[in-house]
């Protein structure tokens, strides 16, 4: 419980800015800060930043009662590759269960076609015998005599970690707790990941993918959580330090250190949330988050207050957009998609005169032309400042010393030169190819999700999202935009108002016609008590909130649908009410039911939590009144691709009510919203500003 003079802390690193934002008991942000990621030592950016909030708001270390973090690092070191050195140890007669994979290309017809590298090559996938069958009951007992030439073999290959993943060790890890004990004591600083407390589910190689991915970064994320925290016990912090998770939730650093693939995109989480929280508090049901900072850009939707959610996703996809391309990992997680468009997203021009923008990216060191720490290439915060829409003293707080010139002379190098183009033709041609490819992510994003974009309301944040959230919106033919308060950190706000939680998905396949209530009772007994003891260790205190799921199917099916459970155990009389609510959702997906047909249950899914932060009364909408500036800037308009004055405004200067049209630009501390030519803005009592296309307002 926080204290009448608490404070609650949340950092936020990024691959380009680290963000901090301070709150008050009463939930009010009273400071944020934006500093430069360190990416060689992550924890110096976090402590710079947290001692620029705490003497901006005039407080010291002991007043700090909560604490959460997220980072980036999990993902960057899958994408990069940085990883410790890793084996994998399967069933005897499963080796090549990488291999094989899914038994199909992702790109039937392509000639060239990558496969995705799944870190660990065939020379180190060893197997041992023994077996389990699918209901738990050993066939064959643990090959003991095994273990000393495995040992021999892991030494040789000089691994640093190991992946156990053994056939059925979901419905019993008795062997994979064998080997994991026995493997120790001839290699106590060996790092083993088991697949069992990994990803409890069946489906052997997303549940062996997942492995890998967490003792592949288990080293690196132990020995950086454990810098992080030293550091911050230094600098004076007291109260425990919790974790952002890929699902939205926050647990607890010791949990984080044995799973570390849960953080993997926990700061994209963190905006999904904050989005999410808007939603309900201005009664906007279906939602488009739009979260573009320094290195990516990420959006999720939202429906009916909750983030689209999955079990699985991808990491470092081959090819972008194909599923399949990349390395399956299967953890509860917020879905979105996200793409290498960001401020620091470097543009270049192919061999074909074709505009690239992206993926790859200038990030903080060296970081854009502009930032002039020796950064040649130029990027999309090049483009902006070429194009007019920055303000360089505004830029970063001001801390950052920007070089206008210098990214005008980056823009003509790389683009404007091998085109034919002026500095500013440049700059409009990489900012036109870079909204248009988040526009195009967005609408991919619904169409396979079955949704629509044009009714929504787009949530922008991030350091770059109110700056580009206009032009992309009239691209995905979305007509209203929210800039919330505090955007430019607005992920590491969302962090402030997740709950403590942790989701448990374990397999057990069972027919709804002939369902074991009991057993699955205790089935389900076992899962709660595993998540509440996660959860207790971050929120001792308070009731705690459960949902529960069963994955279902006809018999004969490859994928299941996610059927809402009651919160309590289950009894006989609910299957009549279980039948019914799956073919209603399958009607719902599929326009039909299947009558006659069997249905199953692969998985069973638990999350535990403590309650999310209560919402502030939301004001009703004041009465609008045009806002005064004297202060123009030259721009180049996004319209007519020609140069026109835009009204520039102070944010803090913008009271309740405030309305004004663009072109026009609001500048705060840590981003610039654009409010482009066809758009109009108002000020909404709770101080977010919402733009609106103007053949709407007019209508």
């Amino acid at each position: 419980m926080i204290q009448p003079d608490g404070l609650r802390m949340a950092i936020d690193i990024g691959g380009t800015f680290t963000d901090t934002v301070l709150l008050n008991s009463a939930s009010q942000v009273v400071a944020t800060t934006k500093t430069p990621t360190t990416p060689h030592r992550p924890a110096l950016g976090a402590v710079a930043g947290a001692t620029h909030v705490l003497e901006a708001a005039g407080a010291d270390w002991h007043r700090v009662t909560g604490f959460i973090h997220g980072t980036t690092l999990a993902t960057n070191a899958l994408i990069e590759r940085r990883g410790a050195k890793t084996a994998t140890i399967t069933t005897r007669g499963f080796r090549d269960i990488l291999e094989i994979a899914y038994e199909r290309r992702y790109s039937q017809y392509a000639i060239d076609l990558v496969k995705p590298d799944l870190i660990v090559p065939r020379t180190h996938s060893l197997t041992i015998g023994g077996r389990m069958d699918v209901n738990g009951q050993e066939l064959d007992p643990l090959d003991a005599a095994a273990i000393a030439p495995l040992v021999d073999e892991l030494t040789a290959l000089e691994v640093e970690a190991v992946a156990i993943c053994l056939l059925h060790a979901y419905a019993n890890p008795a062997h994979e707790l064998a080997l994991r004990d026995l493997l120790a004591l001839h290699m106590p600083d060996l790092v083993i990941s088991l697949s069992h407390e990994v990803s409890p589910e069946a489906r052997e190689f997303d549940r062996l993918c997942t492995t890998i991915a967490n003792a592949y970064v288990q080293p690196l994320m132990a020995g950086y959580l454990q810098d992080f925290e030293a550091r911050f016990r230094q600098m004076g912090l007291t109260c425990s330090i919790l974790m952002m998770t890929a699902g939205g939730g926050m647990t607890t650093l010791d949990t984080a250190a044995r799973l570390p693939i849960r953080l993997v995109e926990s700061g994209p989480a963190g905006g999904a949330v904050l989005a999410a929280r808007i939603a309900e508090a201005t009664g906007e049901a279906d939602v488009l988050s739009f979260d573009m900072g320094g290195t990516t850009a990420k959006l999720c939707l939202i429906d009916e207050y909750r983030p689209q959610t999955a079990r699985k996703f991808e990491i470092s996809r081959a090819e972008r957009f194909i599923k399949g391309s990349g390395m399956p990992v299967r953890i509860p997680v917020i879905e979105m998609i996200e793409i290498g468009a960001g401020g620091g997203s470097i543009a270049s021009v192919d061999r074909l005169g074709r505009i690239q923008v992206g993926p790859h990216s200038a990030g903080s060191d060296p970081g854009p032309a502009a930032f002039g720490k020796g950064g040649e290439n130029p990027t999309v915060t090049d483009s902006d400042l070429t194009l007019g829409l920055i303000e360089p003293g505004h830029f970063a707080e001001g801390r950052l010393q920007i070089d206008q010139s210098a990214a005008q002379q980056a823009m003509a190098k790389d683009v404007g030169e091998p085109l034919g183009l002026s500095p500013d033709q440049a700059a409009f041609a990489v900012s036109e190819i870079v909204d248009e490819s988040m526009a195009s992510a967005g609408r991919m994003h619904a169409v396979e999700s079955g949704k629509d974009l044009g009714n929504r309301l787009m949530i922008a944040f991030g350091g770059n999202g109110p700056l580009h959230a206009t032009r992309v919106a009239r691209r995905a033919q979305m007509r209203r935009v929210l800039i919330p308060r505090d955007p430019g950190v607005g992920s590491a706000v969302g962090f402030l108002f997740a709950p403590v939680s942790y989701e448990v998905i374990r397999s057990r396949y069972a027919r709804l016609d002939s369902l074991d209530i009991d057993g699955l009772n205790r089935f389900f007994d076992g899962m709660q008590a595993e998540a509440e003891q996660v959860v207790r260790a971050g929120a001792p205190d308070g009731a705690l909130l459960q949902r529960r799921i069963a994955y279902m199917r006809y018999h004969g099916q490859g994928h299941e649908i996610e059927i809402r459970l009651p919160e309590r155990a289950l009894a006989a009389s609910d299957l009549d009410a279980l039948r019914q609510a799956f073919e209603t959702e399958y009607s719902r997906q599929f326009s039909r039911i299947v009558p006659g047909m069997t249905i199953e249950i692969l998985n069973w899914g638990l999350s535990v939590s403590s309650p999310a932060p209560a919402h502030e009364p939301y004001p009703d909408n004041p009465v609008h009144q045009q806002a005064e500036t004297t202060e123009q800037r030259e721009i180049l308009c996004d319209i007519t691709g020609e140069w026109r004055a835009a009204g520039v405004y102070n944010r803090t200067d913008l009271t309740s009510g405030a309305a004004l049209s663009g072109p026009a630009l609001i500048v705060e501390a840590q981003t610039t919203t654009f409010v482009s030519a066809d758009f109009s803005a108002t000020v909404d009592g709770q101080g977010n500003i919402w733009l609106t296309r103007q053949e709407e307002a007019q209508g």
